[in-house]
């Protein structure tokens, strides 16, 4: 009876590990995602800078948002005017955290900064507490919006 408990929770905490390196991009865009880590890894990757809650600047790479965003078909560049400056991301984490951004702010046509959804920091896979997958916000004063343990991006419509 304990080796039956025993494998039943290993079969757990297999299908949570890799439930957590899957990340869902959905809501209001064409082409709903479902990626896994392995199409994640092989994305073009960049690198920011940014200072995490230590007080210490880090190197943090990985996928920028609007990449993500564009494959999944929300609406970019020169589409994205009139009621689509309404749209806005929910980025949400397997904690159940969430943070808002407007669709613009991740436009580079909109925007100066890349917001990326990392994988990696100083060039090491983030740790079990801050990933698989972190949304890092490079010069923002407070680090609210570097969600962690990041599961879904959801693309809403607001009234």
């Amino acid at each position: 009876m304990n080796r039956k408990i025993v494998l039943l929770f290993l079969s757990l905490a297999l299908l949570s590990t890799s439930h957590a390196q899957t990340l869902t991009v959905s809501g209001a865009v064409s082409k709903p995602l479902v990626l896994e880590a392995s199409a994640l890894k092989a994305m073009t990757h960049a690198d920011v800078r940014g200072k995490d809650h230590d007080g210490k600047e880090h190197r943090y790479s990985g996928i920028p948002l609007v990449d993500l965003l564009k494959r999944a078909g929300a609406p970019m560049g020169s589409e994205l005017r009139g009621k689509n400056l309404t749209r806005y991301v929910v980025v949400k984490a397997a904690d159940g955290y969430e943070a808002v951004f407007a669709l613009p702010e991740l436009d580079p046509e909109f925007a100066t900064r890349t917001i990326i959804l990392a994988d990696s920091v100083d060039g090491a896979a983030l740790t079990a507490t801050t990933g698989p997958y972190r949304i890092v916000v490079p010069d923002e004063k407070k680090q609210a919006r570097w969600v962690r343990g990041v599961t879904v991006i959801d693309v809403r419509i607001a009234n």
